[in-house]
């Protein structure tokens, strides 16, 4: 793709309500006065404090522990309980990591304002994961919430060493994605450096202060004694015809996996966020399709919805997209219930939207997802699949909207 010359108008696809939704997350984080830093306090003390060895807990307990984490997840007063989230295992300890992590949605339409409004990094292939330096450690933890690496680190308070510096309760949160190849963490985003919060603090400045705080502590530096893993701030470029063009084929120390695209006025948003979106094509990524266990690509597309108890099959979303419902006497016969992820494949008559809803979906059961899957699919990731399939969204598509805005 050349970064100039791209004059085609660009037709926007009906099929989504991405644009509403970027909106109403805007205008929620103005309004949203919760408490950031006891926030980013509470994740830094579960990710160092928890256990990954397994514990005998009460059911009963562990499903009081969860409501707790729920409600403290909600409330803008709450605080929480570092005892409770260490009695959280398998299932339930994943879904509250998964919590935590800005989770981006798939692009299924170009946003307005692309070139003004938004960043666009190539995304480092591996492991996606948090990162905390605190109390003379730092520890990295899966979204699953398994421990990544326990390691020393030039990161604030990342090392039991003499003339460290800093305050004794100085924590600081990377998000980011370890790479295999090099053992390196490539930092996506800055979630809390030297215990000040940066959940409410936009894309524009917490890239900032990632690119700059970062190379300050020598995190950046080669592997020593008391620095185990390099660390590396992925580049971010505005997103004109020239910054798409070196993110998508720029030369990179890393195998890239799709381009992300952060909304320069978005706060860190816990959870599945339109301000944040992930685009894929051949040229970018191995893996534009989903692959079966064997990474072969299946001749049907497979999507995992799960079940409520008045029988919906719905989306991971907030709120959930319902795409069907499942017969009572089928979810008897099959020994379903409420909660359950299940696996479908999208038949010949294939998916119809409508504002951003599913008003037809050829559905066929193929049996309940794998007991390592924590949620269902997003809708934004359903639907690129499909157009993936079938009518991909391009890179020309990207480039002809940044030069229709200019």
């Amino acid at each position: 793709m050349a970064p100039h010359d791209l004059r085609r108008p660009f037709k926007r696809r009906p099929i989504s309500d991405q644009q509403k939704r970027r909106e109403l997350s805007l205008l929620r984080q103005s309004q949203n006065r919760s408490d950031a830093q006891q926030r980013a306090r509470n994740l830094a003390s579960s990710v160092i404090s928890l256990q990954s060895s397994s514990l005998d807990v009460d059911p009963e307990l562990l499903s009081e522990s969860v409501s707790d984490l729920d409600a403290g997840h909600e409330s803008e007063s709450s605080s929480f309980d570092v005892r409770q989230s260490s009695r959280l295992r398998g299932p339930e300890a994943r879904k509250w990591f998964a919590r935590q992590l800005m989770l981006p949605e798939w692009m299924i339409d170009v946003p307005d304002n692309l070139s003004i409004d938004w960043y666009v990094l190539a995304r480092p292939a591996g492991k996606r994961c948090f990162v905390v330096s605190a109390d003379g450690t730092t520890v990295s933890r899966l979204r699953n919430g398994s421990v990544l690496h326990h390691f020393p680190s030039s990161l604030p308070g990342g090392a039991r060493k003499k003339g460290a510096s800093g305050p004794a309760q100085s924590y600081s949160i990377l998000d980011c994605i370890f790479h295999e190849s090099d053992q390196t963490y490539y930092v996506v985003d800055m979630v809390c450096w030297r215990g000040y919060s940066l959940y409410e603090c936009t894309a524009e400045f917490r890239f900032f202060w990632m690119q700059s705080k970062l190379a300050e502590t020598g995190a950046c530096d080669p592997p020593s004694f008391y620095h185990k893993f390099r660390f590396s701030a992925v580049p971010f470029y505005n997103c004109d015809q020239s910054g798409l063009h070196s993110a998508y084929t720029g030369s990179l120390p890393y195998v890239k996996d799709g381009l992300l695209f952060y909304n320069k006025h978005g706060h860190y948003h816990t959870g599945n966020t339109p301000l944040v979106l992930i685009w894929k094509d051949e040229r970018c990524s191995q893996y534009v399709i989903d692959t079966d266990n064997n990474g072969v690509v299946p001749n049907q597309q497979h999507i995992v919805l799960e079940l409520q108890d008045d029988g919906k099959i719905v989306t991971s979303d907030d709120p959930p997209v319902p795409v069907g419902c499942l017969n009572a006497d089928f979810v008897k016969e099959s020994g379903l219930s409420g909660g359950s992820l299940i696996r479908f494949a999208i038949g010949d008559g294939g998916l119809n939207c409508v504002d951003g809803r599913f008003e037809k979906a050829d559905l066929q059961y193929i049996g309940v997802s794998n007991r390592a899957r924590a949620f269902a699919d997003s809708y934004s990731k359903i639907m690129f699949q499909y157009i993936a399939r079938h009518t991909p969204l391009k890179v020309e598509d990207l480039a002809s909207m940044i030069s229709y805005e200019n």
